[in-house]
């Protein structure tokens, strides 16, 4: 806990922008946290991508870690019996999306990074056209 306030602490747009996200997750209903989760998602996925060009090597595990996190949690969070198969190809996208960051991580290539955001992006276009 120390290391991130730390690192918080020294970035102040990290810390502004990790503020705004717990407030936000705050007030939120479940449609919007599921939002949240796509919103953030994408950005770790972007930042991988930054990393890898830049050789900032901890910052592409943290955000890796980071995406490969949400990735789980949405496809955790799915519900297979109200969803059927909308919830069957969703959890097979986030896993291979998954696998595919997993796999990229030690290489020095962005641009699975990049598509995979790309692709989270379009999942998450879609979810925000739809009220659960």
């Amino acid at each position: 806990m120390y290391r991130y306030a730390t690192a918080l602490a020294g970035n102040p747009a990290e810390t502004y922008r990790q503020i705004d996200l717990v407030s936000r997750a705050g007030g939120a209903d479940p449609h919007q946290l599921v939002g949240l989760l796509y919103e953030e998602g994408v950005r770790a996925l972007e930042t991988a991508a930054w990393a890898v060009e830049n050789k900032q090597y901890q910052i592409k595990s943290e955000r890796i870690t980071r995406a490969t996190a949400i990735l789980f949690a949405l496809e955790s969070g799915l519900d297979f019996t109200r969803g059927g198969d909308v919830s069957r190809t969703l959890a097979t996208l986030y896993r291979g999306l998954r696998e595919s960051v997993v796999a990229a991580s030690i290489g020095q290539d962005p641009a699975p990074f990049r598509t995979a955001a790309q692709s989270l992006r379009e999942i998450a276009e879609a979810w925000a056209s739809v009220r659960a």
